[in-house]
């Protein structure tokens, strides 16, 4: 498979400085870097973005996390591997990137597990990283940017 034209932001550079510039605005703010590269992978996976799925892999194994919690972010739920904030955290994911999937997406339920393990801040910061992950994953899939190939 090939791409179907180069990857919108290489198309409109403007494009990729904002987002760039929103993902590094979320660094930070009591969220670890690890758990959001959990969640990207996890984000990725529902939305089948093999650009992310690939990137988030890699980056999770070169930063030493292992290979049974990289796997088992597929199937977080019946795996013993992940906390409770990891937990609340790929739930959240799950639920804002599959909005349309139920009427209330993002449950009581699932809000206040998640809200019981981070502040304010660091909620505000995984949100904003849910959402950007669900950009660059529809920017990847539509254009068929293919893990691996270069963006042109």
């Amino acid at each position: 498979m090939q791409a179907r034209m180069k990857n919108p932001v290489l198309v409109l550079p403007e494009t990729l400085q904002a987002l760039l510039a929103v993902s590094n605005s979320i660094k930070d703010r009591g969220l670890s870097e690890n758990t959001m590269d959990l969640v990207h992978l996890r984000v990725s996976q529902i939305n089948g973005c093999s650009v992310c799925t690939d990137m988030g892999f890699r980056k999770l194994q070169k930063d030493g996390e292992t290979m049974e919690r990289i796997v088992g972010v597929s199937a977080w739920r019946e795996m013993p591997y992940f906390s409770d904030a990891e937990r609340a955290a790929l739930a959240l994911g799950e639920a804002v990137t599959r909005l349309a999937d139920r009427p209330d997406a993002v449950t009581d339920e699932i809000w206040n597990e998640t809200a019981r393990h981070y502040d304010e801040k660091a909620l505000s910061a995984l949100i904003v990283a849910i959402a950007i992950d669900n950009v660059w994953n529809r920017l990847n899939s539509t254009v068929r940017q293919q893990a691996g190939a270069s963006w042109n």
